[in-house]
């Protein structure tokens, strides 16, 4: 008897006893930059919610059969998860990424290009409420099995996607700023410990969460937000930012809707033509809107990576506004005077758009220019050839002949119109010397020494002739714009 005693007490002193081995070890995941990483791999660097999804679909796949928990054959019966069921980290993983798949979901229904209807928007709802159910059971396995750290950063993103939904559901906004708080509170104390890429992380959701706490407080009342300063906050990028874009566009949709009730008429080179679809007045507004950012002041501060971005989105806009017009012109019958002023405002509306296609051209033309003679550095950042240059300046030829052809059609023009179409030539013809140019300097590397040469001395000929007419042309001070 003493014996058995005595074993018994060795097995508990002993470090490597099977008592030991029932303690649950604690688990470690570090949820920010497991998301962040995953995310920007795999499609929200570009917004693409869709291919996200179908990463997290094929991620919980995978986690499902390398832990054996497969649901078996015949009548589906999901296997529920609970503390007991979770032996090791990788069960943390499937319910966080059961949580990212439906978030992932919602966000993807948000970014239909008309916004969802009432049906796809329930849809939407739903699947953010799936979301918060499994960062709610993320958030409560992790407190019983994770370390302090884990439980805290899941305890922050079950909060994130309460917010989210809530947010959505534009109801409860005092309990959404709450939640959102709380997430920023915890990655605020986080940013201070760890490797400095954590913290950096951290710093970020901060910055991000920052945005829809401010519109929280604006929505009960205890900030007066204006609007220049929710379009700036939506400048702003990142993952946790998209809900309060599509909530900030709304706002703005709103917002023209009612500015474009005064919009009655476009002018355009002396013209005026009235316009009463209110569809139309509201995307030609957002246009408008929109140029002022290219030509405000703060547009020298812009990148020409954004300003390739706002001249897409002024291009939507103003195709939007085209398909309204269209569409008008099919339903005017025999209303002759409806019909003209619709072909002139549809003339109108696609000659500022081949401007703004021009300018585009021109910036890209400015940025290739500016990576000719660079040579290649260590992030292999890609280097322009002379080519790529020829090739613009052909988009720039076609784009100045189509809107010369497209204002210089019609019977009646006004002086403001043959003016427009004469410095669309002037145009044309210091954007064929830069081509010759750059034709020339190709051959110049190819070792075409005579045929380079050549092109050398016609490009010449055209730039003389080009400086010529514009310094006979009353806007002379457009020679340095386009030579």
């Amino acid at each position: 008897m003493a014996k058995v005693n005595e074993v018994t007490a060795m097995e508990v002193d002993d470090p490597n006893s099977n008592v030991s081995d029932q303690i649950s070890p604690k688990f470690s995941i570090n949820v920010l930059q497991l998301l962040k990483s995953a995310q920007m791999q795999h499609g929200l660097r570009h917004g693409d919610y869709a291919r996200y999804r179908r990463y997290c679909t094929a991620r919980l796949r995978r986690l499902y059969k390398s832990l054996k928990f497969t649901h078996g054959r015949g009548k589906y019966t999901r296997k529920a998860i609970s503390e007991s069921t979770v032996t090791e980290v990788r069960f943390l993983h499937l319910v966080l990424y059961m949580a990212e798949r439906a978030w992932s979901h919602a966000m993807e229904k948000r970014q239909l290009p008309d916004g969802p209807n009432a049906r796809q928007r329930n849809y939407l709802i739903g699947r953010l409420r799936k979301a918060v159910k499994w960062a709610d059971l993320f958030s409560h396995l992790c407190s019983v099995k994770g370390d302090s750290r884990t439980s805290l950063e899941a305890e922050a993103y079950a909060s994130y996607m309460k917010g989210n939904l809530l947010f959505e559901q534009d109801k409860n906004w005092d309990t959404a700023l709450r939640n959102f708080k709380s997430a920023r509170a915890v990655y605020e104390e986080l940013g201070k410990y760890g490797d400095v890429e954590n913290q950096v992380l951290c710093r970020e959701r901060v910055e991000e969460l920052e945005p829809s706490i401010r519109y929280c407080l604006h929505k009960i009342g205890g900030s007066n937000l204006q609007t220049s300063e929710l379009l700036q906050i939506g400048e702003m990028e990142g993952p946790a930012l998209d809900l309060f874009k599509s909530k900030l566009e709304a706002v703005m949709a709103e917002a023209r809707s009612q500015q474009a009730a005064s919009l009655t008429e476009f002018q355009w080179l002396g013209n005026r033509f009235p316009i009463t679809n209110a569809k139309t007045r509201v995307a030609i507004l957002k246009a408008q809107e929109l140029e002022k950012d290219l030509r405000g002041p703060s547009a020298d501060s812009l990148s020409s990576e954004k300003k390739l971005v706002i001249f897409d989105k002024v291009f939507t806009a103003y195709h939007e506004a085209r398909s309204c017009i269209r569409s008008d012109l099919a339903n005017a019958g025999n209303a002759e005077n409806v019909k003209d002023d619709l072909h002139g405002l549809d003339k109108a509306v696609s000659a500022v758009l081949g401007q703004r296609t021009i300018e585009r051209n021109q910036l890209l033309v400015s940025i290739a220019k500016s990576k000719l003679t660079r040579r290649r550095d260590d992030k292999n950042e890609k280097v322009t050839k002379p080519e790529e240059l020829v090739r613009l300046y052909d988009l720039l030829l076609q784009n100045t002949s189509d809107l010369s052809d497209l204002v210089s059609s019609g019977r009646d023009r006004k002086p403001e119109e043959v003016t427009f179409a004469e410095e669309c030539q002037l145009k044309s013809l210091a954007f064929r010397a830069q081509r010759c140019f750059y034709l020339a300097r190709s051959y110049s590397l190819a070792g075409k020494r005579a045929e380079a040469y050549a092109l050398y001395c016609h490009a010449r000929s055209l730039a003389e002739n080009a400086l010529q007419k514009f310094q006979t042309n009353s806007n002379s001070d457009q020679v340095s714009t386009f030579i």
